[in-house]
């Protein structure tokens, strides 16, 4: 099945695995196809949008964690006043003037990493924020990591998602369209419209209008593992 033009790679389904708890009946890919660059070089909040339903994969230790994207939010340019980029291209921002399908993974408030990928052409920056997954593989691993909390609470916010993926400092500058890296994102199952709510942005402080209230957050309608509904 081809789904191009969009990026996405041809996959097989294999039987329904353990996961997921939620109605949207994912299947698992028999080979670790990735999205490709061309899907990440579009308009981010398209990319944000279409991430949707798309699997996080993350190889630690010899085990596979994965789970699906639920949740996302769009940061553009220099001109978005909630992105980081508005300080310009400095060490912390330089991923995202780089090419897109590349992790951008950064410290927040003194004790958690989040993780973003690039997206737009380079040399223009801006990425899309996942901020929520639902857990597939690697799940009793991914509960080690976040202190043995229940499967309800590994995943749904952004620092809780680096938590149970083992995703710190080290894999920021991955090319996740590559299935031989540590961390990498392969092709899902498409959602209509119906399936996807947009919101403002979460936790953007004193950000002012009319960035605090771009309507730049996308989620899985329904799903519990979103942050916040």
């Amino acid at each position: 099945m081809s789904l191009s033009p969009t990026g996405l790679s041809k996959f097989v389904f294999a039987p329904e695995a353990r996961f997921p708890l939620n109605h949207l009946n994912f299947m698992q890919p028999l080979l670790a196809e990735t999205l490709s660059p061309s899907f990440f070089s579009r308009r981010t909040r398209s990319v944000a949008r279409q991430l949707l339903g798309c699997r996080l994969v993350r190889q630690l230790n010899g085990t596979r964690l994965s789970g699906i994207i639920v949740e996302s939010e769009a940061y553009i340019g220099e001109e978005d006043l909630a992105c980081h980029a508005k300080a310009g291209n400095t060490a912390r921002t330089r991923v995202m003037y780089g090419p897109p399908g590349f992790s951008y993974v950064y410290f927040t408030y003194g004790m958690h990493w989040m993780l973003n990928v690039v997206t737009e052409e380079e040399g223009f920056p801006a990425a899309v924020l996942l901020r929520a997954i639902e857990p597939q593989e690697g799940v009793d691993v991914m509960r080690a990591l976040r202190g043995g909390k229940p499967v309800a609470l590994l995943t749904n916010g952004p620092a809780r998602l680096t938590q149970a993926m083992g995703i710190e400092r080290a894999e920021n500058g991955k090319d996740l369209c590559r299935p031989d890296s540590s961390i990498w994102i392969e092709p899902g199952r498409r959602l209509s419209p119906r399936q996807i709510a947009t919101s403002s942005r979460i936790g953007l402080g004193q950000t002012p209008e009319p960035w605090l209230s771009k309507p730049w957050r996308y989620f899985v309608k329904g799903n519990s593992f979103v942050s916040r509904q």
